[in-house]
């Protein structure tokens, strides 16, 4: 893991955001072990074999995770939101949102193994 993204996540003030940024890490490296971790343009970003998986970051009233490659992703109608080409989902997680692990885990292994 990367000190740089261990440091963005310790600085985010709020406590809930940081649990869930924390959380959120967690499922990366547990569902993509050979993943790779970097900041850039200020956010946590995560490459596998150097090509862009997903990205991290936060907002006032959320935690938001973008995934990259996400064309074949299945998803929960409402649940993420969609780039007009459909390559990147991103979900927003809210306060009183739980973290859905094992949907996580799934569509980051998915959109991993899209990549060389």
């Amino acid at each position: 893991m990367n000190q740089e993204v261990t440091d963005y996540i310790e600085k985010i003030a709020q406590a809930w955001q940081a649990d869930a940024s924390r959380q959120i890490r967690q499922i990366i490296h547990q569902s993509v072990p050979e993943v790779q971790e970097r900041i850039q343009y200020g956010k946590p970003h995560f490459l596998k074999n150097g090509k862009y998986m997903a990205v991290l970051g936060t907002a006032k009233a959320w935690v938001s995770l973008t995934i990259f490659n996400a064309q074949a992703l299945q998803t929960p109608d409402g649940l993420f939101e969609t780039s007009e080409n459909g390559d990147r989902k991103t979900l927003k997680i809210s306060q009183s949102q739980a973290v859905d692990e094992a949907l996580l885990a799934r569509l980051l292994a998915q959109a991993a193994s899209t990549l060389p």
